[in-house]
Parts: C-alpha cells; sequence; structure tokens
C-alpha cells in the first residue's frame, strides 16, 4: 500500500484548514495511518526541505514552515500519492483545479496551505523522516473492502 505525507502548514492550521483537508482524503478513500500536531524544528525543516538549500526562498520557506503548528500526517492507498496531489492541486493555486484544496482556499504559491509528497518515493522518504516507524498504525476499516480491489 503506498503512502504519502502530508502537511497541514502554518496558514492551513491558522486558518482552521485541518479538518477539511482530512474529510477530503477520507471521502477520496484514502486510510490515516499517522497524525501529530507539532512545532516544526529546525533541523526537522531543513532536512524535509533539503533539495532547496541555496535556492532564494530558503530561508523564507525554513522560517515560514518553523513560525507556528504544522498537522503532520500519513495517508495511504492504492495510488495513494498521486490521488492526494490531485485532491490538493497545483502548487501554485492560480493554476489549481477547481474543486482542489488549493483552488478552494489558497491565493499565493508561499501560503499555499499544504504539503503533500510528490513521488512514492519521495513519500517514503518524508513518512520516514516525520514518523518513527512505531507510529504508523496498522489497521483496516470495516468499508475497505468496498474501496481498495484486493
Amino acid at each position: 500500500m503506498e503512502r504519502s505525507l502530508v502537511l497541514v502548514k502554518p496558514d492551513g492550521v491558522q486558518r482552521g484548514l485541518i479538518g477539511e483537508a482530512i474529510a477530503r482524503f477520507e471521502r477520496r478513500g484514502l486510510r490515516l495511518v499517522a497524525a501529530k500536531f507539532i512545532s516544526v524544528s529546525k533541523e526537522l525543516a531543513e532536512a524535509h526541505y533539503a533539495e532547496h538549500k541555496g535556492k532564494g526562498f530558503y530561508d523564507g520557506l525554513i522560517a515560514y514552515i518553523t513560525s507556528a503548528p504544522v498537522m503532520a500526517m500519513v495517508w495511504e492507498g492504492p495510488n495513494a500519492v498521486v490521488c492526494i496531489r490531485q485532491t490538493v492541486g497545483s502548487t501554485k493555486p492560480w493554476e489549481a483545479a477547481p474543486g482542489t484544496i488549493r483552488h478552494d482556499f489558497a491565493l499565493e504559491v508561499g501560503r499555499n496551505l499544504i504539503h503533500a509528497s510528490d513521488k512514492p518515493e519521495t513519500g517514503e522518504r518524508e513518512v520516514a523522516l516525520w514518523f518513527k516507524k512505531e507510529e504508523l498504525v496498522d489497521w483496516n476499516r470495516a468499508i475497505d473492502a468496498w474501496v481498495f480491489e484486493k
């Protein structure tokens, strides 16, 4: 089963959109396997955004993600990464499809509410960075047989 990291970033938390994000992923049929509400350390932020180090927006990105709490979650399901990216919408909110989280609630790239892993291998790396193995709950819902093909 594929997994993806999802972060409701500081602007999403401050605007009260955690529940909205969770509801959309649940309605999509994805399964929540871990969640925690945390203040992000500078070290974790730098590890998470390591590929952006040296870019002009890097320092602002680190300052932003560490400025207020985030809701960190792990979601799983078949093709979870693609499904979540479709639900979240384009990084640029003005390019996001109607009905996506970013289209419906965001206006700027720098305040686009939510992070989602962009590839399955990125999801694996990010989940391992943000969560310990014992924090991931292996469980099944009664409706899984109606959502997932075997």
